[in-house]
């Protein structure tokens, strides 16, 4: 079916023509998310003329051979029309054998760059994605700068973009920024989230600052707590020892929902340029005060997942996975109640939850407002009226809905609760693109609105280390919970009286 807004919706954004060179290429993100994401910006027409792409990676290939590797990869991950482009595509993907530490190879890298210039009209324009281990990023950024390829010349760009996890605490996130900006100034840096690039994260502001009936209600007097949520129904799914370091705190909390957090949270910027909306979400990070141990045991609750049925199969627990300590205190499921200390959100609770082996897979928002302070007729019907719930998709449904109050037909004056939707997919009669899409385009197109700033990030590790040190001083057994549930029942009480959890 035709999309009715096409007309409306069709971008006038486009990039200069430019090479991207994936450091790291014969990995899963390059065939899982990279290729199939730039496969969709082509079905689209949203590639630069001349636009082509160097793998760079330590294994002997050939080009056919990644060629052939990167085909598959975009058949089973890209969306539709994807394996199409790439078919037309695929010449323009080639493959440099080399080392991360040989300055051979970044020397052959840029002699193939020129050629390319001279070929495809490239005109000096790159962009390097870090597609490795943070371990190799030190490397990577001295070796480009010692081959001159971060500097910009003229009317030229060159671009990196970097990966998560962008250290594993505060001191680590400020070596690796330090690290970075001996290469590259900050313009030219993107540290990539692509929970920024889901269409419903970027939807927070535009409902917000596109309609008037809710800015004027979006502070303390009207909104009672948000709920952040992103559940998973799987477990480490192999990556045991990658969790043992990070426990779900470091994997999801610092990074995807803080971010999101700060667009909920967030006043208005003075215009939509990039650093004017980044520095917004920088205000917000900074009214969240550091946690003392007290703090963090009254307003944190944290498990990890036992035995148990997730979607009736039975699921072993967090200790049985492989590569797990027998003695893990590792949590694999926490819950965060922050307050932002501003005067818009002065005593309002963000609470913010994230856990594997939960009962689905559901990332979500939920504004929660205040009860009427009145009802007709005495309290009768209280207990059958909910509070108006603003509910923000992220997935797998993108979209939005709307809870509040109805009365019930007959002649009986019952109130209940009824919901308003509005689906992305049937309201746009087109699936959204994946994030991958919209972020690689962001980078190539020079806009770092959808991608974290230093300052940031070091923000957000400031605010995770205090919740670390404070699980530390902890002595007591971690809660475990049954997998297929919602999580350890001890998080129930953080959300205070007359609050419950929402079960998607």
């Amino acid at each position: 079916m035709a999309n009715p807004l096409a007309d409306e919706l069709t971008s006038a954004r486009r990039t200069r023509p430019c090479v991207l060179v994936i450091f790291g290429a014969s990995g899963d993100l390059t065939q899982r998310k990279l290729v199939p994401s730039l496969m969709g910006l082509a079905h689209d027409g949203l590639l630069p003329p001349g636009f082509s792409v160097i793998g760079l990676a330590r294994r002997a290939k050939s080009h056919d051979e990644f060629r052939r590797e990167l085909s598959e990869g975009v058949e089973q991950h890209g969306r539709e029309g994807a394996s199409r482009a790439y078919s037309l595509q695929q010449g323009h993907f080639e493959y440099l054998q080399g080392s991360f530490d040989d300055p051979n190879a970044y020397a052959r890298l840029a002699a193939r760059l020129r050629e390319l210039d001279e070929q495809r009209g490239t005109a000096g324009n790159r962009v390097f994605y870090l597609a490795t281990p943070p371990s190799a990023y030190a490397t990577i950024l001295d070796n480009l700068k010692a081959a001159g390829l971060s500097k910009e010349k003229d009317d030229t760009f060159s671009r990196v973009i970097v990966e998560k996890p962008f250290g594993r605490d505060l001191e680590t996130a400020s070596a690796l920024n330090a690290q970075v900006a001996r290469s590259f100034r900050e313009h030219q840096v993107f540290r990539i989230d692509h929970y920024l690039g889901k269409e419903t994260v970027q939807n927070i502001v535009a409902l917000r600052f596109a309609n008037s009936i809710f800015e004027p209600l979006w502070n303390e007097k009207y909104i009672d707590h948000v709920q952040i949520t992103v559940a998973e129904s799987i477990g480490v799914e192999g990556r045991g020892g990658y969790f043992e370091e990070a426990g779900i705190i470091r994997d999801m909390i610092q990074n995807h929902l803080l971010q999101v957090m700060t667009l909920v949270a967030m006043e208005p910027p003075v215009s939509s340029d990039a650093n004017a909306i980044r520095d917004e979400k920088v205000k917000v990070l900074r009214a969240i005060r550091s946690m003392t141990p007290a703090q963090v045991r009254e307003r944190t609750v944290r498990g990890q997942y036992g035995r148990g049925f997730v979607q009736g199969q039975e699921r072993n627990a967090y200790l049985d996975e492989e590569d797990v300590a027998p003695d893990s205190r590792t949590e694999t499921y926490a819950a965060v109640k922050l307050y932002v200390d501003s005067w818009r959100w002065a005593g309002t609770p963000f609470i913010l939850r994230a856990g594997k082996r939960l009962a689905r897979r559901v990332t979500e928002v939920a504004i929660h407002f205040r009860r009427p302070p009145h009802l007709l007729y005495g309290g009768l019907h209280r207990k059958h009226l909910h509070e108006n719930v603003l509910l923000l998709r992220i997935q797998p449904d993108e979209g939005v809905s709307l809870r509040f109050g109805a009365k019930v037909p007959g002649p009986d004056f019952l109130v209940r609760g009824v919901r308003m939707d509005f689906n992305y997919g049937s309201t746009f009669a087109s699936s959204t693109a994946d994030a991958y899409e919209r972020l690689l385009l962001d980078a190539m197109l020079g806009d770092s609105t959808l991608f974290a700033r230093r300052d940031e990030v070091e923000e957000a590790w400031r605010i995770t280390d205090a919740i670390v040190a404070g699980w530390r001083e902890q002595t007591d057994p971690l809660p475990s919970y049954e997998s297929g549930t919602w999580g350890p029942e001890a998080a129930d009480a953080l959300l205070g009286e007359g609050r419950v959890w929402r079960r998607p």
